[in-house]
């Protein structure tokens, strides 16, 4: 159950919701708000919240500007308070990608790949499959970056996924870029995705303490 950060009077830890971990891993700008979600990503869990954590989070020694930026992130559902600190999976990164990937498409069918065509790990796809599908998706990066300004400037398009879609706009595959750090993936999701699961925060933890 999702508890007020800022207004709880028992001790709570902080947590990154799954629309505030993809909205921290869909820019490689990681400043500002992306980097105060990344830090609760990191650290959450090892103290109760309270405004010098918020100070720690928001790196500012102003408890009042700390919380601010705390209460917003909350009120636009990117952050959320626990009553239970967030246990490790203690996992390494191979063993807890494909059962994480799994769960994040309705078809049970996900890859992850690197923006030079190889793919970390996936779920539902043969492996021929799932080395052309990560090929496809470096193709798909560098198309973007030729034609980003036209996208971001031009049409104003602030995404940088991409999705093969039938004839009622439901996606068949989407291609969805994670920024890790320096790192930049591909997942790439058959059918319905299911990013607003927990799943997807665990996901993006995992590829955290590895790459950033």
């Amino acid at each position: 159950m999702s508890i007020e950060l800022v207004s709880a009077s028992t001790e709570v830890f902080g947590e990154v919701t799954p629309a505030g971990a993809f909205y921290a891993t869909s820019s490689p700008d990681q400043e500002g708000n992306r980097a105060l979600l990344l830090q609760v990503l990191r650290t959450g869990n090892r103290a109760p919240f309270s405004a010098e954590i918020a100070c720690q989070w928001a790196e500012t020694s102003n408890p009042e500007e700390a919380l601010r930026s705390v209460f917003r992130l909350q009120r636009l559902g990117l952050l959320r308070g626990a009553q239970k600190a967030r246990a490790d999976s203690g996992l390494r990164l191979e063993d807890a990608l494909p059962p994480l990937l799994a769960r994040l498409s309705d078809q049970q069918k996900t890859l992850l790949a690197d923006e030079n065509g190889f793919y970390l790990a996936a779920a539902g796809f043969a492996h021929e499959a799932a080395e052309e599908l990560a090929g496809l998706s470096a193709d798909l990066l560098s198309l973007h970056s030729r034609h980003s300004r036209l996208l971001k400037n031009n049409l104003r398009v602030n995404t940088e996924s991409w999705g093969l879609l039938d004839p009622s706009g439901r996606s068949e595959l989407g291609f969805w870029p994670l920024f890790i750090g320096q790192q930049r993936f591909m997942l790439i999701v058959s059918g319905t995705p299911r990013l607003q699961d927990q799943s997807f925060v665990t996901l993006v933890q995992e590829l955290d303490k590895r790459y950033r």
